[in-house]
């Protein structure tokens, strides 16, 4: 257990948003309203919560419309990673900003799904859970049966150390990715050239420990999800 809190994230926000069209064909998936609230703010609220200082954004689809979104706000501070010229995908994406990360562990998140807190901070769970000298990545899972809007049968079993194990084609795991994740610098520096964040990548490269989330988990990775 650690009791470090990393500073600093990175939240994912340049995708095409194409599972979710026709809402996004005029509106970046990150802005997309569930709540009352746009998806990136619901994970940005988060950060800020949990303390983290510098959320590093990276855009490209309708980019002028995240930047000035978030332009107003100040925690956590905003760093805006610029791909419009070449949509670099999460590995990438992470890549060309590893100097801004700096060298201790950082968050990663993506914004198409968000939770309402139970009795911990999700967040601060996470970190405290985070010990370098034996994990790669340590992503928090959600139990399938406590989130809303899941559409698969599940992504990971885990086994009694909190490892990760991913589930065979045709099994039904009982949880499910959140899209945050706590990762190791070093890690990311490793395999800089190849790095992917994807579930296949975690399936394969890295040693995979995981975090329950608690309280209600939902999953918003369609246009009927966000309208729900």
């Amino acid at each position: 257990m650690s009791s470090f809190l990393p500073a600093k994230a990175m939240v994912f926000a340049a995708g095409l948003g194409t599972r979710m069209r026709p809402l996004t064909e005029r509106l970046p998936k990150p802005l997309v309203a569930v709540a009352g609230k746009p998806l990136i703010d619901h994970t940005l609220d988060r950060f800020a919560a949990a303390g983290v200082d510098t959320a590093i954004v990276n855009v490209h689809y309708l980019a002028g419309q995240i930047e000035a979104h978030l332009a107003a706000r100040k925690i956590p501070k905003i760093l805006i990673s610029d791909e419009r010229e070449t949509l670099l995908d999460q590995g990438g994406g992470i890549a060309k900003v590893l100097p801004w990360l700096g060298q201790e562990p950082f968050f990663l998140a993506n914004t198409d799904a968000f939770w309402v807190e139970g009795p911990a901070d999700n967040l601060r769970c996470l970190a405290a859970s985070w010990d370098p000298e034996k994990m790669d990545i340590l992503l928090l899972v959600a139990a399938v049966a406590a989130s809303v809007g899941v559409d698969s049968p599940g992504d990971f079993n885990m086994a009694p150390d909190g490892r990760l194990i991913r589930r065979s084609e045709r099994e039904i795991a009982p949880f499910v990715y959140t899209g945050v994740v706590s990762s190791n610098p070093g890690s990311s520096r490793r395999r800089h050239a190849t790095f992917f964040l994807s579930l296949r990548f975690f399936s394969r490269r890295l040693r995979k420990d995981a975090c329950s989330a608690k309280g209600l988990t939902v999953v918003v990775s369609c246009r009927h999800a966000a309208s729900d």
